[in-house]
């Protein structure tokens, strides 16, 4: 928990600086009615049913009731002999919180009224004043005044029971109790007696606000430990605001019972309305801050980084949208007219969108492409035609590293759109090749090579034996095409060209073992007598293709699944003869 000196200074200090003067807080309040009605003639502003009860309490609060009595609906005569008397009585009454329930913010500020069920045209309710068994509507009327056109007035209804509950508020006034230098002496229109208590309110009340949330820590963790959540135990991170929310109703309730008057209860109640959203808001904000980090750190966790960053992304967007409700919830207690806002919100998001629709297309496309995870940092990646390393998912874009060292930056509205090759995700990689024998080569001579080049894959410890395809495919006007195609058991593609590269030997081993040799280049003209097939090797060639002929064991189209099974593993890789077998110590056969 805060410490106690804290608890104290900052509602004193919030109070203190959220409190307008007299002029400003008028000015302040006459703005909505004012801008409900440019047009208004009347000098008193008494052109909707807010500012003729309002102008009516600054005028009662300044000591002219001359010119509060132009608020009540009376003849000129009664004005003239009893306007000031009455005027002060209903002031007195108005200012009583107990006597008068009404809310300053709900009253109409059109200059017709709001309608209300049960009220006619031209009338307005707009509280109950009560004292004893004696109660009466503070209800306005509409009248036409010669001078200044359509104004609303306190009706005569009304002002026919303001003295019987001034009477009865007088016999049970608490100011008969204190020093009359406390009840005499005022400022900002309020007594001296009720600003001394409404300060010396404010450190009680965070004392029990504090008290509140101590005893509510208690079941919390509790819970927390039961199920487990440790995390949510340790709730301290939202101890702050939390305190400033009930240190704020606590001191909203201790002054109820100070009867302060209705325009300065009215002020009160604004900045005491503009703590609890503060506090509200602060609490939401760090509770969207929290839970998002734990699904982000869980997600992480789980290895799904593209989850992580769609959270850290999803945490600032809602704190600004957190930030914004906040900044509208206090110009809407304050009293401006938030529909005006809300709609130029709406214009100025239409014209940000016309404007910003790569910025937001990007935006979305960054979304996106954290959503599906087709890629994480790290992964290498085909972009189109570039290929590179990830190194970095941002909003707008994402930047990879090329194979030229050089950063190249790809907007994520392009990502989410072009063909994308992740690399990294390849649970083996695709080896091919094709082989060109000479023209010349005997059919048999070309059984041998496809035979032991099928060996050859079978038995490498690195081949996927089940996708091994080793086929003539094409007699051509200058070759014998034979394709061979295999998968290699890696992921890493030094480790593939590694392998590719001992294949590809082998391979030419096993062609210089057949007696033949890869076809020349059609284009090429050679002067020099071409040595033809070596005669010896050839026949040795053939002669073990008739050999598996005779035995019925010609591997055509393909070995036996036994020979194959038999097959695996029975080339060493490395070779015996490699320093990479030295250097880890093996001996025998890799698998």
């Amino acid at each position: 928990m805060p410490s106690f000196p804290k608890l104290v200074v900052i509602p004193v200090l919030l109070l203190a600086s959220t409190l307008p003067s007299r002029a400003q807080l008028g000015n302040l309040l006459q703005a909505p009615s004012t801008a409900a009605s440019p047009s208004a003639t009347d000098p008193l502003g008494r052109t909707t049913p807010q500012s003729t009860v309002l102008g009516f309490l600054h005028a009662a609060q300044a000591g002219d009731y001359s010119i509060a009595s132009q608020y009540l609906q009376m003849s000129s005569a009664r004005r003239q002999s009893e306007g000031e008397q009455l005027a002060n009585k209903l002031a007195f009454v108005l200012n009583q919180p107990r006597a008068f329930s009404g809310n300053p913010r709900g009253w109409s500020t059109q200059p017709e009224g709001t309608p209300q069920e049960g009220v006619a045209l031209g009338r307005q309710k707009l509280g109950t004043m009560s004292a004893a068994d004696v109660e009466a509507d503070l209800e306005l009327v509409r009248v036409t005044d010669p001078a200044a056109g359509k104004i609303w007035l306190i009706s005569s209804d009304t002002l026919t029971k303001v003295p019987e509950l001034y009477d009865q508020l007088q016999a049970r006034q608490v100011e008969n109790k204190l020093p009359s230098v406390l009840v005499k002496h005022q400022f900002a229109g309020m007594a001296l007696w009720q600003w001394l208590a409404l300060l010396l309110e404010v450190p009680l009340a965070a004392v029990l606000g504090w008290a509140v949330l101590a005893v509510l820590e208690v079941p919390v963790r509790w819970w927390a430990r039961r199920r487990g959540h440790v995390d949510v135990a340790n709730w301290r991170s939202v101890s702050g605001p939390a305190w400033l929310l009930a240190g704020a109703l606590v001191h909203r309730i201790l002054a109820a019972y100070l009867g302060m008057p209705l325009l300065q209860r009215h002020y009160y109640f604004q900045v005491t309305s503009i703590s609890l959203i503060v506090g509200a808001t602060w609490i939401f904000w760090r509770g969207v801050r929290w839970s998002l980090r734990r699904v982000r750190n869980r997600a992480l966790t789980h290895g799904h980084a593209g989850t992580g960053s769609l959270m850290l992304l999803g945490e600032r967007i809602l704190k600004a949208v957190v930030f914004g409700v906040g900044i509208l919830a206090v110009l809407g207690a304050l009293g401006f007219n938030m529909s005006t806002a809300l709609a130029g919100l709406g214009i100025g998001g239409l014209a940000i969108g016309f404007g910003a629709q790569q910025t937001i297309a990007n935006l979305f496309g960054g979304v996106s492409v954290l959503a599906d995870e087709v890629f994480r940092v790290g992964d290498v990646c085909k972009f189109g035609d570039r290929t590179g390393v990830v190194e970095d998912i941002g909003l707008r874009s994402t930047r990879i590293r090329t194979d030229e060292r050089t950063l190249v930056a790809i907007p994520n509205g392009t990502v989410a759109t072009i063909n994308l090759e992740n690399l990294s995700r390849r649970e083996k990689i695709l080896f091919k090749t094709n082989l060109g024998l000479r023209l010349d080569t005997k059919p048999d001579h070309v059984r041998y090579v496809l035979s032991e080049v099928r060996r050859l894959l079978y038995s490498h410890p690195k081949v996927e034996t089940t996708s091994v395809r080793v086929r003539l495919t094409d007699v051509a006007g200058s070759a014998l095409n034979v394709e061979v195609v295999s998968y290699i058991l890696t992921q890493d593609s030094n480790e593939f060209a590694a392998v590719r590269e001992d294949l590809l030997l082998r391979i030419m081993d096993v062609l210089e073992d057949s007696g033949g040799g890869l076809a020349l280049p059609s284009q090429t003209l050679y002067l020099s007598r071409d040595s033809g097939l070596e005669k010896e090797k050839a026949e040795t060639a053939a002669k073990k293709i008739a050999e598996l002929r005779d035995g019925k064991q010609l591997p055509f189209p393909d070995f036996h699944q036994e020979d194959i099974s038999s097959f695996k593993g029975s080339i060493e890789y490395p070779q015996p003869e490699s320093a990479v077998r030295k250097a880890q110590g093996e001996s025998g056969k890799s698998r």
